[in-house]
């Protein structure tokens, strides 16, 4: 608001010249200056997956509020029991799951279970069913073909925009593409992200993007929590209690070192997807060796650091759509584009025989210059920061520049007027101001008199009295009603030319939304594989070499050796094995030793470098081949929940059921203790019968390694001899009353399992691990277990005392005292204890 007032001085015999006083307020309540602010906080994505199931196949289409993409998967084989689709769901976890209510009985099963699924975390699915009219095939192309996308030019006709989806969308699967027409029926009904919106404005849809589930590994939950891929724990900050979850020391914890959070997301959707695909691991890994080259340090620092400014490239076009644009997003698109450029310069000085570098020197094209020549001619960033809206730089619209030019200098000239208007009111008026409100125009203020005391009192001659505000009164006069027709309502004509403006800027920026949708997607993958070359560089990890014809992994120990990527990082030491698997000999590996001798770490170290490799990354070993592996089972760690209605030894079965069923031979099986949830012969029993199952498919079984305490497993020879099996243990030296762990795998099988140096380690008396030996050895010559005397005696005694004591404490002069209740309630009780 602007006011100005003039003062002139009054004697008692009228008015008279006096000096005139004046103070000019800023036009508008305006901010200092401030820093750029940050980035805000994201909403928590959902994810909405519509999907049917018809003759064996499956059609998927799912839409992802992160980004404002629809994501689709074309039509899939799937086996009756809906595997594929499980796989989906684990690595996706929507929020909602739509479908037609016509289904089949294998579906209507299916969704039933997925409903009932109380422990899914951390909620489970809505499920939604829609007519099965709204998943017509017409109905859905029309949807399709109908629809409002940002990234396709106005300009394009009916049959442009048809040839441009086809381009991208592949019609001739007829199950996706109805997919598609129910996701998107549901979206215009639900109204997702726009519900507060008016009717008119649409879903934002910011692109298609097409996603397939082939050559990929298979990886359950239990596997990814026992091997420490992922693990979540509670932040301590009092200020993250929205989130809740930070991510504690893990795979992914020690490999993040992203710049961006849309690199974070990528390392994140790689890990849930380790491929086989032996063309894109490679490609991953040649990125990954160039930057470990010394002289090629300093470009890896500089690209890390130019990929610290891409910033939310999706949230900012999907505010750009819904016309909800804020002065941070202009300033943080700027950021980014401009750094992309910096990528794009970078790596055109790089290999091009490299596909990634190649791929950003050539599609980072001129538009990414024009969106930040744009933006840096249009928008006035100081000034935007300083009055907390959208505002333009001079010289780009000349009417804009006049009518801030006359705003500008507004204060001197309503000083006159405000002088003028003094001249014409009651003497007892001391001073009066005029001052310009938006949207209501000039008024005339002047301060409320003592004599003002009704609304009455507040009417003044010529003047037409509008509010009563802070002691001032607020008045119409001729001069000010002239003012509004000569001047106008400045402040919003100007805000009103600058929206159109920014609007104009914004339809610029979104018929190029394609390129800067690329630009993400490039420069998150760019910064995924330099976080994995840093995470090699420090920790000494080496390229592992893909062998197609190895059913199985091979990782021999030279020099560093073999390593557990976590484990390494927590002990003062670490000594490094070697491990073979594949071919046609030592398919079933059974490891055998003391306990804490390095069993479990051993099992997981050969998981974790099987994983890294599958994901492109380095490995921790000095060699490492890796062959075809199709998918990695575990029976490591029992995931108990009180949620699941499980025992543990029933949860043990399961994850050994999953093996035991799916497992082929280019899969990797890990077990460790299995068996020892229950009965010790009923677990062994087990145990030899899952092993023997396996030998039994001869070249077909799966690379498995058991590591068990089992001794009898070998002792009484309750598995086939052949090629097949090898026995392995860790190695181990007696000296004296110690047991010296080597850490360090050899052949052969463990003599003993030494619990009891494992109890004394834990502190248990002598006396009980001494008596336990005894047990155990009698146990084993199978001679009977008779009660250590001298416990018995001194048990004995006690029990004496006991029953003496309680005699001497009777009263014999009492003549209420029975003594034949004594001698049965306290001595014949005691004598069998005694006797």
């Amino acid at each position: 608001m602007a006011s100005v007032a003039a003062t002139p001085a009054r004697t008692p015999n009228g008015p008279g010249p006096g000096e005139a006083s004046a103070s000019f307020p800023t036009v508008a309540s305006v901010p200092g200056p401030r820093e750029p602010e940050e980035e805000e906080e994201e909403e928590p994505a959902e994810i909405h997956l519509c999907v049917l199931w018809n003759s064996g196949y499956l059609g998927i289409a799912y839409y992802d509020t992160s980004d404002s993409t629809i994501h689709f998967m074309p039509d899939a084989p799937d086996h009756e029991s809906l595997k594929l689709l499980q796989r989906v769901l684990d690595e996706i976890d929507p929020r909602s799951v739509v479908t037609s209510a016509k289904q089949d009985e294998n579906m209507t099963r299916f969704l039933g279970k997925l409903a009932s699924q109380e422990h899914r975390e951390p909620k489970r699915p809505e499920i939604i069913f829609l007519p099965n009219v709204d998943f017509g095939l017409e109905i859905s192309k029309q949807r399709l073909l109908s629809g409002n996308y940002s990234f396709i030019p106005d300009s394009m006709t009916t049959t442009e925009k048809i040839l441009f989806l086809s381009s991208i969308i592949p019609f001739d699967c007829l199950l996706m593409v109805r997919a598609l027409g129910g996701l998107l029926k549901f979206l215009g009904r639900r109204r997702i992200g726009v519900e507060l919106e008016d009717y008119n404005v649409s879903v934002p849809i910011l692109g298609f993007k097409k996603f397939v589930l082939t050559h990929l590994v298979s990886i359950d939950q239990d596997t990814y929590s026992v091997l420490q891929i992922f693990k979540s724990e509670s932040h301590p900050s009092v200020y993250k209690v929205a989130s809740g979850l930070k991510e504690g020391l893990s795979l992914f914890g020690i490999l993040n070192r992203c710049r961006c959070k849309w690199g974070e997301k990528l390392l994140r959707l790689w890990f849930t997807r380790p491929t086989q695909d032996l063309g894109e691991l490679n490609s991953r890994l040649d990125v990954i060796q160039f930057f470990l080259l010394p002289q090629h340090l300093d470009m890896a620092q500089m690209l890390h650091r130019l990929l610290g400014h891409i910033k939310n490239v999706p949230l900012i076009l999907k505010r750009m759509k819904l016309s909800h644009t804020k002065v941070s997003d202009w300033q943080v698109l700027y950021k980014t584009v401009y750094s992309a450029l910096g990528l794009r310069d970078a790596c055109r000085s790089l290999p091009q025989s490299i596909q990634l570098f190649r791929d950003i020197a050539q599609e980072f094209s001129d538009d990414l210059h024009h969106i930040a020549s744009l933006i840096g001619k249009v928008v006035d960033f100081e000034g935007s920061l300083a009055e907390n809206r959208f505002t333009v730089l001079p010289n780009i619209d000349p009417e804009i520049d006049e009518k801030k030019r006359r705003l500008m200098g507004l204060p001197s000239f309503l000083t006159e007027v405000a002088r003028k208007e003094l001249e014409n009111l009651d003497s007892r008026i001391p001073s009066c101001s005029v001052i310009y409100i938006p949207l209501i125009g000039f008024l005339l203020s002047i301060p409320r008199l003592p004599s003002m005391v009704e609304t009455s009192d507040f009417e003044i001659e010529g003047l037409d009295f509008m509010f009563l505000s802070e002691e001032k009164l607020h008045y119409r006069s001729a001069r000010t009603k002239e003012l509004d027709a000569l001047l106008g309502d400045l402040h919003c004509d100007i805000r009103d030319q600058e929206t159109l403006l920014m609007h104009q800027l914004q339809c610029q920026v979104l018929a190029r939304a394609a390129i800067l949708t690329r630009v993400l997607d490039l420069a998150s993958r760019l910064d995924v594989l330099l976080a994995l070359a840093s995470a090699a560089r420090d920790y000494g990890y080496s390229r592992p070499r893909y062998s197609p014809q190895l059913l199985g992994a091979t990782c021999k120990e030279l020099s560093t050796g073999y390593r557990h990527p976590l484990m390494e990082l927590c002990a003062r030491t670490f000594v490094p094995n070697s491990a073979e698997c594949g071919g046609d000999t030592g398919r079933v590996k059974v490891i055998t030793g003391p306990n804490s001798s390095g069993k479990s770490i051993y099992l997981k170290q050969v998981g974790l470098i099987t994983f890294m490799a599958l994901v492109g990354s380095f490995v921790p070993a000095k060699e490492a081949d890796i062959g075809a592996v199709d998918a990695i089972f575990t029976r490591i760690h029992s995931c108990e929940s009180i949620s699941l209605g499980l025992s543990t030894f029933m949860i043990d079965l399961n994850q050994v059921a999953k093996a035991v069923n799916n497992a082929t031979e280019r899969s990797l099986v890990l077990v460790d203790e299995f068996g020892k949830g229950t009965n010790t012969v009923d677990g062994l029993a087990l145990l030899a019968a899952v092993i023997r199952h396996w030998l039994a498919l001869g070249p077909t079984c799966p690379n498995v390694f058991v590591a068990t305490n089992f001794l009898s497993l070998v002792q009484l020879q309750l598995l086939p001899q052949g090629p097949l099996v090898q026995y392995l243990t860790m190695e181990t030296c007696e000296d004296g009353n110690d047991l010296v762990f080597f850490y360090q795998v050899c052949e052969g099988v463990a003599r003993a399992s030494h619990a009891s140096h494992t109890a004394a380690q834990a502190g248990l008396p002598e006396k009980l691990i001494a008596r336990g030996k005894q047990v155990s050895d009698l146990i084993r010559s199978g001679k009977p277990i008779k009660p250590v005397k001298e416990l018995l005696k001194e048990k004995q005694m006690e029990n004496c005392q006991t029953l003496v004591d309680k005699f001497l404490k009777l009263d014999l002069e009492d003549p209420s005292l029975d003594l034949d209740i004594f001698m049965s309630q306290e001595v014949l009780p005691a004598a069998t204890t005694i006797l």
